[in-house]
C-alpha cells in the first residue's frame, strides 16, 4: 500500500504564468430586456490564484514549501493575487515586469459559469526579466522545479531555464502547453494530457501506440519519465526500461475539472521532493487528481484527504466512493445538494465501536432526506467525554467505518466540546440526535431552527451500546 509523506521536508519553485481567478456569484430569475441574457445579481465575489499560482497554493495546502516566481504588472489584480498567494503560505517571488496581470473573471450562478472574460496580454516580451532577475538566484534554494506552461508566454525562454536547472542536478517537472514538446527537452518529467500528447504525437487508437509512440518521445527529448494524464481513463506512466504503470481514474463524483492538472502536478513535486519514488508519487498524485475533481472550481487537497482516499481505496471493494471530507470542502458539497433540490441530513457522536444499534440510528437518520452527514469526535474530545481509556478505535479508523455504510454519505471530523460551530457552518436541512434528549438541549439546534431546519430525536434500539461492549470484552 502507497505510503502519504508529510511533504513539509518538500521545496518546491513553481514557474510560470500566474494569473488572478476572480468570481462574481449571484442569483439570476430574470432576462435583460436589452438582450436575450440572464441578468445575475452579484451578491458575492471572490479571488483565487489561477495558473502556476493555483499550482504553488497546492503544494502548500499539502504541507510543503513553496515559492511562485512568474510576471505580473503593477496593478490591483496584482496586489489581490499576492495577498491569496501569500495567504496560503507561499513565498511571492513575482516580477512586475508586465503591463497588466493577467486576470480571468468568470460570472456564477447557481454554481453554473455562465461568462468568462479574460483580460490578458503575451508576457513574452517580459521574460529576460524573469530569468535574468529572479528565477537564477531561486533555483538554488530548492531541489525540485515545476514549470507551469499556459501559453501566456512567461515561459518564452523554458529551454534556457531547463539547462540552467538540469546543470544544478534538479528534478525539473513541466506541465507544457501546445503541440511543441520539443521546448522542453530535458526535463526530468513531462505530465501533458492526453489531447496535448495526440497533439504532439499523433492520434493513438490503442494502448500500444500510446506505449510505443510515448517510449519513443522519451529518447527523442531526452526525459527520464512521461506521465499522460487520460480524464475517465486514469494516468499512464512512462519511464526508459521499465514496464508502463497504469492507473485508473480515482475519481467518484465529478463536479469541476478546473485545475486537475494543477494539483497532479504539484502532489507530484511535493512527493519526489520528499524523497518518494516517482511511482510512489504518481499513485498519491492519481488518488488526489480523483479528489479535486470533486470539488467546484480551482481548488486544493490536503495530506488528510489523500490518506483517507489511500485507505478507502484500501478499505473495501464496496466503498462506492470517498466520502471523508474537511469542513471547507463539505461546506461546498452541501450547498451544491442543496442546489440541486437535495435534503441533507446530519447527526453526530464518538462511534467508537460500530455496533448494530449504530446501524440502525443511522439508516433510520438517512431515511429522513438525501445525504447524511456524520460528524465524529477526534480522540482527544471522545476521551474527554469517555474517559482515558478511549477511544478503543482512533479517528481516522472510525472515519473510514463509517464512510463504508451505505447510509452514510459524508463524513467529517470535529475536536472542540460540541459540534455546535460545524453544525452552524454546514446548517443541515435536519439536525438528528440519538438517545433521551429533548430538542433544545442538542448542539447546534437553535443554529438549525433559526435557518429554517428542524431538529429529529430518534431512540436507539436497546441492549446495544459501545459500554455494554467493552464489558463484555473485559469479563
Amino acid at each position: 500500500m502507497t505510503m502519504c509523506p508529510e511533504f513539509s521536508a518538500a521545496s518546491v519553485l513553481v514557474v510560470g504564468d500566474v494569473m488572478l481567478d476572480r468570481f462574481w456569484t449571484g442569483g439570476t430569475d430574470r432576462v435583460s430586456p436589452e438582450a436575450p441574457v440572464p441578468v445575475v445579481r452579484v451578491n458575492d465575489n471572490s479571488c483565487r490564484a489561477g495558473g502556476a499560482g493555483n499550482v504553488a497554493v497546492n503544494i502548500a495546502a499539502l504541507g510543503g514549501q513553496a515559492t511562485l516566481s512568474g510576471l505580473c504588472g503593477e496593478d490591483e489584480a496584482a496586489n489581490l493575487l499576492r495577498n491569496v498567494i501569500e495567504a496560503a503560505g507561499v513565498t511571492w517571488a513575482v516580477c512586475p515586469s508586465a503591463p497588466e496581470t493577467i486576470v480571468k473573471l468568470r460570472v456564477m450562478s447557481r454554481n453554473q459559469q455562465l461568462l468568462r472574460m479574460d483580460f490578458e496580454s503575451s508576457m513574452a516580451p517580459y521574460a529576460d526579466d524573469l530569468f535574468s532577475a529572479l528565477v537564477k538566484a531561486q533555483m538554488d534554494a530548492v531541489d525540485t522545479i515545476i514549470f507551469s506552461d499556459y501559453a501566456k508566454g512567461t515561459l518564452a525562454q523554458v529551454q534556457g531555464l531547463i539547462e540552467r536547472a538540469k546543470s544544478q542536478g534538479k528534478k525539473i517537472l513541466i506541465d507544457p502547453k501546445g503541440s511543441d514538446l520539443a521546448r522542453y527537452r530535458g526535463a526530468t518529467l513531462l505530465t501533458p494530457n492526453l489531447a496535448e500528447f495526440e497533439a504532439a504525437v499523433g492520434h493513438c487508437a490503442t494502448e500500444t501506440e500510446i506505449i510505443d509512440r510515448g517510449t519513443a518521445l522519451l529518447d527523442d527529448l531526452m526525459l527520464e519519465a512521461l506521465l499522460i494524464t487520460r480524464s475517465e481513463r486514469g494516468m499512464t506512466l512512462l519511464q526508459s526500461g521499465r514496464a508502463p504503470l497504469h492507473l485508473p481514474a480515482k475519481a467518484r463524483e465529478v463536479f469541476d475539472v478546473t485545475g486537475a492538472g494543477d494539483t497532479v502536478i504539484a502532489v507530484l513535486a511535493a512527493a519526489l521532493s520528499s524523497g518518494e519514488s516517482l511511482e510512489s508519487s504518481t499513485r498519491l498524485a492519481n488518488v488526489a487528481a480523483g479528489l479535486v475533481v470533486g470539488k467546484l472550481g480551482t481548488a486544493t487537497v490536503s495530506r488528510d484527504e489523500i490518506i483517507a482516499g489511500l485507505s478507502a481505496d484500501s478499505l473495501s471493494p464496496f466503498l462506492s466512493k470517498n466520502r471523508i471530507f474537511s469542513e471547507e470542502d463539505l461546506v461546498s458539497k452541501v450547498a451544491t445538494a442543496k442546489a440541486s433540490g437535495e435534503k441533507v441530513i446530519m447527526t453526530n457522536g464518538c462511534f467508537d465501536i460500530l455496533h448494530r444499534g449504530h446501524i440502525d440510528y443511522l439508516s433510520r437518520a438517512r431515511a429522513l432526506g438525501h445525504r447524511l452527514i456524520v460528524a465524529v469526535n477526534d480522540d482527544a474530545s471522545v476521551a474527554a467525554l469517555k474517559g482515558p481509556t478511549r477511544p478503543v478505535n482512533p479517528l481516522e479508523a472510525r472515519m473510514e467505518l463509517l464512510a463504508a455504510l451505505r447510509c452514510v454519505d459524508w463524513v467529517v471530523s470535529f475536536s472542540s466540546e460540541t459540534p455546535a460551530d460545524l453544525i452552524t457552518a454546514i446548517a443541515p436541512d435536519v439536525l438528528v440526535k440519538g438517545g433521551d434528549y429533548r430538542p433544545e438541549e442538542i448542539a447546534g439546534a437553535d443554529a438549525v431552527l433559526a435557518n429554517g431546519g428542524q431538529v429529529e430525536v430518534l431512540s436507539f434500539v436497546e441492549g446495544f451500546s459501545t459500554t455494554t461492549l467493552i464489558e463484555a470484552l473485559q469479563r
